[in-house]
């Protein structure tokens, strides 16, 4: 019964397959597949940002939506039908055809990435020998998405929202890929459902997650962050700071097309913070070895969930950073740590288990933390600018 549970929606799908000719069952496994998940995500798309404006409103003492529907559940869709009905304005100068394209390419991209993630016990899309390679290859479309944006909408505000979007993006993206990389070397794996298969395993009630090493936790830390600044979120907002430039890269953009770029910043969100899960909470599997009767998929979007909160939170708790301090982190203190958590990965593969193995790795990790951490808070502030007047 606890295995039907589990495997309910592969055990539908393949029995609607059974009523198709065998030579149309590819195609429709594909159609059923990618139709299951936009519909999932599109729908915690909408109850995200729901939940989002209630965290938000109670952390900021007031009430957040709470006219339409019960505690105003019904706001989400309140929203679709005003951006579906507001009126889409293109500047009479701006490139028709690239403004039109920027937003759907942003979502397509964002979706893309949910193709090679394991969303259960053989529940992925496509099972790619390269998955974790394909997902960071897929997500540096945006990038293009954003400068398509910014330069089509001919408007200097635009553009210079884009150029500090992709300068932002690119910086962060590299720690994002390093950060990764301890995992790959470990589980000696590209796919995505190796590396979770390999996370399955117990000892005693305990999961075998790589973020219960100390390479994994750092790791899992930078890719947070760095993903915390993909995905333009608090306190990384700068591309959109309404108080500096406007809206940034989409100032020029109105009703449903700048729906689709709200919507593909939760959807990559949404991603990122999958492929987390994927690379260091072990996937789908349970946190308990006595708790894996649960449905697999159930504790996937548990953990999903779990970190849309974190991300809330922070939203809510943090002021935005200055474009300085921003890259700063990046370059400065990212980076570096990102380079020497891959030799404390490959330290810890090569040394013998016991407490010297954890002593030294979690050394290398948390001495080059303080002391980074400890150069940027010290680095020489500016010079206090000195004003002459006329007289």
């Amino acid at each position: 019964m606890t295995q039907t549970l589990d495997q309910i929606f592969v055990l539908a799908a393949h029995r609607l397959m059974s009523y198709l000719p065998a030579a149309f069952h590819p195609l429709c496994s594909a159609i059923l597949s990618v139709a299951a998940i936009i519909i999932v995500f599109a729908t915690l798309f909408a109850l995200t940002t729901w939940l989002e404006r209630k965290g938000l409103g109670r952390i900021q003492n007031r009430y957040g939506p709470n006219r339409v529907g019960p505690c105003g559940i019904l706001q989400p869709i309140a929203d679709g039908v005003k951006s579906l009905t507001k009126e889409d304005i293109v500047p009479i100068t701006a490139d028709h055809a690239v403004h039109f394209l920027a937003p759907v390419l942003l979502v397509a991209a964002s979706f893309l990435g949910y193709a090679v993630l394991p969303i259960g016990r053989n529940m992925v899309l496509v099972n790619l020998n390269a998955g974790v390679l394909y997902f960071f290859a897929v997500g540096s479309m945006m990038e293009l998405a954003v400068f398509m944006a910014g330069w089509s909408s001919r408007s200097k505000y635009s553009l210079l929202g884009a150029m500090r979007a992709i300068a932002q993006m690119i910086s962060y993206e590299v720690p994002l890929v390093l950060a990764s990389i301890v995992v790959i070397m470990q589980a000696g794996s590209l796919s995505t459902v190796s590396i979770v298969d390999l996370q399955a395993a117990y000892t005693g009630i305990w999961p075998h997650w790589f973020v219960f090493t100390p390479w994994g936790f750092a790791g899992f830390v930078l890719f947070m962050v760095a993903a915390t600044a993909e995905s333009n979120r608090s306190p990384f907002d700068l591309p959109e700071g309404e108080s500096e430039i406007i809206a940034g890269y989409y100032t020029e953009y109105s009703g449903f097309k700048f729906a689709l770029f709200f919507l593909g910043e939760y959807i990559g969100m949404f991603a990122t913070s999958g492929m987390a899960i994927t690379l260091f909470l072990g996937g789908w599997s349970a946190p308990f070895s006595f708790l894996t009767w649960v449905p697999s998929y159930v504790w996937f979007f548990a953990k999903l969930l779990a970190i849309i909160s974190v991300f809330i939170w922070i939203r809510g708790t943090l002021p935005r950073l200055r474009m300085d301090q921003l890259m700063n982190l990046a370059w400065e203190f990212m980076l570096p740590m990102a380079l020497l958590n891959l030799f404390t990965a490959g330290l810890w593969h090569f040394m013998a288990a016991g407490s010297l193995r954890w002593l030294v790795c979690s050394t290398m990790v948390v001495v080059p933390c303080i002391l980074l951490s400890r150069g940027l808070k010290h680095k020489k502030k500016f010079q206090v600018r000195t004003y002459h007047y006329s007289q």
